[in-house]
């Protein structure tokens, strides 16, 4: 029996539509579903970096930072913590101090790399940041500029610290900060400056009394007993000032002004300044990468408002500089060491400078006569007898470390660490308080060659340069859809090859 020609072509008809529709859901899916591109959580949020057809000159990575003070309550006196629980790790650790704050910060950076396009150049200008116990909370009252997009002009404002735990301890004056963060989207870092931000402070007085020491009166009292046996009796706690005050030097709550008797005080203006920029390579056509942190301030007075005030005279100030420029021998670390000159009453006492970076004086505690008040502590020698030895009062310069990682320099350096080393009776291992003034740091990177800042004009186009994205990277296969497909167009084609032979075949018994 032989099927007519019309029965062959209705039943190649009814396969292939049947076919066609059933393929239809298939055929949508015919780029299986991948994993998708994380978006920004926030509307407002910043989208990840583009390259651009025509990349800008570099990379370039920068940074500088200038502190005007920082100060340390008990340093080293803290366990280092992680998240790993393991006793031998955490004792690897460095010992963190039991407060630490950073008073006026300028920082200034630079990075062609970074992800988000807004942070290839960065300037900040805070009134301070503090660390309890290791731990360091977020505080407003900054002021911050960044750029993509590029700024003509810097922002400057006053800078309002918020209360914090710290007030009995930082009194500090008028605030201003400025800032300005360049780049341009063609140029990229050729812009001068890239990044540059300026902190000042009209005044400061730091640390007017040392809770630490309020327990340790009665171990005071016993070492004046051994001092005096025949007055044994008569030695109490309250023969003497009170040791949280170092025996009347500091000014504590009682004081009548808050910047009398204090540990550090500084009357006049003192000046922080972190700077990114690009200067011309000697010997070189690209231009080098250059960090700067400069760090202004006349004199500093210490125990202010007693009868032993120290003069700390500044007659050189410090500059760091970190220059860059791709070839690790031409590359520089600059320092301009200070020169302080330390004085009593007009009477210099010591000069410190890179020959001498040190100087140490007692402090002491006389015994009290029979009916006399109690006495104020004496900072150096003395003739006077019965005085008990509390610690020193030690004064050094912060040497300059420096670190070179191929074409990158990195330097630290300050001005002065000032410390109150206790006796041993206190009880005490680590420093009372230590205050380290004007800390630097600088950090520059190059390519080899320097930066080539000559660029072909740009072509007159009302429209924006195409923009090519960064690629994505490969996303792992979430669907089964990836074998599926396949499978379901092979078995498809297959089924209408067979219909066809079927329709197209003679059939013979």
């Amino acid at each position: 029996m032989r099927i007519p020609t019309v029965h062959r072509i209705a039943v190649c008809s009814v396969v292939s539509l049947a076919v066609g529709f059933l393929g239809l859901p298939a055929a949508a899916q015919s780029t299986p579903p991948s994993t998708p591109v994380p978006s920004p959580e926030f509307p407002d949020q910043p989208p990840g970096a583009s390259e651009p057809e025509d990349p800008p000159p570099g990379p370039v990575v920068a940074e500088a930072g200038t502190g005007i003070g920082m100060l340390r309550v008990l340093p080293n006196a803290v366990p280092g913590e992680s998240i790993i629980d393991d006793p031998e790790f955490d004792e690897k650790i460095p010992r963190q101090a039991l407060v630490e704050t950073g008073m006026g910060i300028s920082v200034a950076k630079a990075n062609s790399e970074a992800y988000l396009a807004q942070e290839r150049a960065v300037a900040e200008a805070a009134p301070f940041g503090f660390a309890v116990g290791g731990h360091a909370p977020a505080l407003p009252g900054s002021l911050a500029q960044t750029a993509v997009p590029d700024h003509e002009e810097p922002k400057t404002r006053g800078l309002e610290p918020p209360s914090s735990p710290l007030d009995k301890l930082l009194d500090l004056g008028l605030l201003e900060g400025s800032v300005h963060a360049r780049w341009d989207e063609r140029l990229g870092p050729c812009v001068s400056p890239i990044s540059d931000a300026e902190t000042s402070l009209a005044s400061i007085s730091a640390v007017n009394v040392l809770p630490a020491l309020k327990d340790k009166e009665p171990e005071l009292a016993q070492r004046a007993a051994q001092a005096a046996p025949g007055a044994a009796d008569e030695r109490t706690e309250e023969s003497f000032a009170p040791l949280e005050r170092l025996g009347g030097l500091l000014g504590g709550p009682a004081a009548s002004e808050p910047t009398a008797g204090s540990l550090l005080r500084v009357p006049d203006l003192m000046r922080a300044h972190s700077n990114v920029r690009l200067v011309d390579a000697e010997g070189q056509k690209g231009k080098a990468v250059r960090s700067t942190s400069e760090f202004e301030v006349a004199s500093i007075r210490l125990f202010a408002g007693t009868s032993q005030e120290l003069r700390v005279d500044v007659v050189s100030a410090p500059r760091l500089t970190a220059t860059a420029t791709g070839d690790p021998d031409t590359s520089t670390v600059d320092y301009t060491a200070p020169v302080l000159r330390i004085s009593r009453d007009g009477e210099e006492l010591f000069t410190l400078d890179a020959a001498h970076p040190e100087f140490e004086l007692p402090i002491g505690l006389p015994l009290p006569s029979d009916g006399d008040t109690p006495g104020t502590a004496v900072v150096g020698e003395t003739d006077r007898p019965g005085v008990i030895d509390l610690g020193v009062l030690r004064l050094s310069l912060g040497e300059l470390t420096e670190d070179r990682v191929g074409t990158e320099m990195r330097a630290r350096a300050r001005l002065l660490d000032l410390e109150i080393l206790p006796n041993d009776f206190l009880g005490f291992s680590t420093a009372l308080a230590k205050i380290s003034f004007g800390e630097q740091f600088a950090r520059a990177k190059a390519p080899e060659g320097g930066i080539h800042c000559e660029r072909e004009p740009a072509p007159e186009s009302p429209t924006t340069p195409p923009v090519k994205q960064v690629a994505d990277p490969p996303l792992p296969k979430t669907s089964g859809a990836y074998h599926a497909v396949g499978l379901f167009w092979t078995g498809t084609l297959l089924l209408l090859f067979g219909a066809v032979l079927i329709a197209a075949l003679p059939r013979r018994r």
